[in-house]
C-alpha cells in the first residue's frame, strides 16, 4: 500500500465554472501532491462572465464538515477563501483557532469579475478573529484596500500595507502586487514584519487568470503540509501560479481559467 499524502483542507465556496473556489483549491491540491478535502461555505452559480448568484451554508453546516474531516481524518494545513458573512468567519475562526497546523487565509472580498463575495459587515470579523488565526494572510492590493484602507500603487506601498495587515495578528502577510499598474514583473511581498522576501516572475499577458488567488493560497497550504517553511511554500507556489497563468485558457465567453494542470501538459 502506498504512503499516504499530506492533508490539506480547504473552507471555501463553491465556483460551478471550475475556475476558483473549491474546484481550484482540490486541483491545486491534487497537482502538487497532497490530499485535498473540503469544508463548502458556500455555493455559487458562476460562469466566465461572473457570479450569477450566491447562497452560504448554514454555520451548523460548515461546523459539521470541519468537525468530520478532522476529528476522523485530520489534517495538516488549513487554507481559507469565501467566508460570505460575519457569523461563517466567526464560526471558521472558532474552529481553526485550536487546531493546531498551519492556516492560510486568503481574505477574498471580490471576484475577478468583481462581484461581492464577502458583507462589509464581515471586514471587521475577518480583522479581529480570521487574521489573528493565519500562518500566512495573502491578501490582494483590492483587499489591502478593504481591509486596512491603504490604497498601494507602488511598491513602497505594500511595505505599508503588509505592516497594516500584521497588525491584524497574522504570523506572515504576502500582499500580492499583480494589480499594480505599472511593471514588467508581477511583484509580491512576503514578510513577518522582520524579514522580507520580494518575489518577481514576468508578468504575463493573459487576461485568462480567474482563480489566480485561490490557487496561490491553497498552493502554499500545500507547501506547508509537506513541511515546507512559510518562504519557501510561497516560493514554490508563486512559481506554480506564474506557470499557471501563462497556460490560462479561455473559456466561455468571458475570462477563463489559469491551467492547474499545466505541469502535466508542458
Amino acid at each position: 500500500m502506498s504512503s499516504r499524502p499530506p492533508l490539506v483542507l480547504t473552507v471555501a465556496g463553491s465556483d460551478s465554472g471550475g475556475g476558483a473556489g473549491i474546484q481550484a483549491d482540490l486541483k491545486t491540491m491534487l497537482a502538487l501532491g497532497v490530499h485535498g478535502m473540503s469544508v463548502l461555505t458556500a455555493v455559487t452559480a458562476q460562469n466566465s462572465r461572473g457570479v450569477l448568484g450566491a447562497w452560504e451554508l448554514p454555520e451548523e453546516a460548515v461546523r459539521a464538515q470541519f468537525r468530520a474531516v478532522v476529528d476522523d481524518i485530520g489534517v495538516q494545513a488549513v487554507k481559507t477563501g469565501m467566508l460570505a458573512s460575519a457569523p461563517l468567519v466567526e464560526t471558521v475562526a472558532e474552529l481553526l483557532a485550536p487546531v493546531g497546523v498551519p492556516v492560510v487565509v486568503d481574505p477574498v472580498g471580490v471576484s475577478k469579475h468583481g462581484d461581492p463575495l464577502l458583507a462589509a459587515s464581515a471586514l471587521d470579523s475577518v480583522r479581529t478573529k480570521l487574521l489573528p488565526v493565519a500562518t500566512v494572510a495573502t491578501p490582494n492590493l483590492d483587499e489591502v484596500a478593504q481591509l486596512t484602507g491603504i490604497v498601494v500603487e507602488d511598491e513602497p506601498g505594500m511595505r505599508r500595507a503588509a505592516d497594516a495587515i500584521l497588525a491584524h495578528g497574522p504570523r506572515w502577510a504576502l500582499i500580492k502586487g499583480g494589480h499594480l499598474p505599472s511593471g514588467e514583473d508581477a511583484v509580491d511581498l512576503l514578510t513577518d514584519g522582520s524579514e522580507e522576501h520580494w518575489l518577481r516572475a514576468p508578468r504575463h499577458d493573459n487576461r485568462h487568470t480567474h482563480g489566480t488567488g485561490c490557487t496561490l493560497a491553497s498552493a502554499v497550504a500545500s507547501g506547508l503540509a509537506k513541511g515546507m517553511a512559510v518562504p519557501s511554500a510561497v516560493r514554490a507556489a508563486k512559481e506554480y501560479v506564474t506557470g499557471a497563468i501563462a497556460a490560462g485558457f479561455s473559456l466561455g465567453t468571458g475570462i477563463g481559467p489559469v491551467d492547474h494542470g499545466w505541469r502535466f501538459r508542458h
